[in-house]
């Protein structure tokens, strides 16, 4: 299993989406969470298939919420795409390729049912991993892992169907069809 660091930093942002400062994750995400930085990656493997993840149950945020790939907060002076190759390291145990940005400017403000708030502004981004036999997920933050045929999830989670996570729905809805 590998553990973050426990000094793992975010960027805190002005509303608009300026960097003016940083602070401990571990201190970021409670009922007046301030605005900082994060990424959402979505991983197709060659067939087209997306790679769904279920968070851990011991996660602070949805906890055992299905999601997209891998979601993370780079650290203060990484670029997005370095940090989006680094938690898919840590996270999946896998390497992608073709990461290319699709929503540059997604953010999202979601309320838990017991008042945490994720508060982000939140590039998301889709790549491939040429041998989705290799993710093996780190128990830590992904409980469960499949790959599913991209169009039906996209159309159970916008149809209600599927539930997911608040940021992966209002991903979807802005998401191409045909990325």
């Amino acid at each position: 299993m590998i553990t973050p660091p426990e000094d793992e930093r975010v960027v805190l942002l002005a509303q608009d989406g300026t960097p003016i400062g940083s602070a401990a994750k571990s201190e970021v995400h409670h009922r007046d969470t301030p605005l900082h930085l994060a990424f959402s990656c979505y991983i197709f493997d060659p067939q087209g298939r997306l790679l769904v993840t279920r968070r851990a149950w011991s996660k602070r945020t949805w906890p055992g919420v299905w999601t997209n790939s891998c979601c993370g907060h780079p650290a203060p002076g990484e670029l997005s795409a370095d940090a989006v190759r680094r938690r898919v390291t840590q996270e999946l145990r896998t390497e992608i390729v073709e990461l290319r940005v699709a929503l540059p400017d997604f953010r999202y403000r979601a309320v838990m049912a017991d008042g945490i708030v994720e508060n982000e502004v939140c590039p998301v981004y889709v790549a491939t991993c040429e041998d989705p036999a290799s993710v093996s997920p780190d128990p830590a933050e992904v409980s469960e892992h499949a790959w599913v045929d991209w169009l039906e999830f996209r159309e159970e989670v916008l149809s209600g169907r599927r539930e997911v996570s608040p940021w992966c729905h209002l991903q979807l809805a802005e998401l191409e069809r045909d990325l």
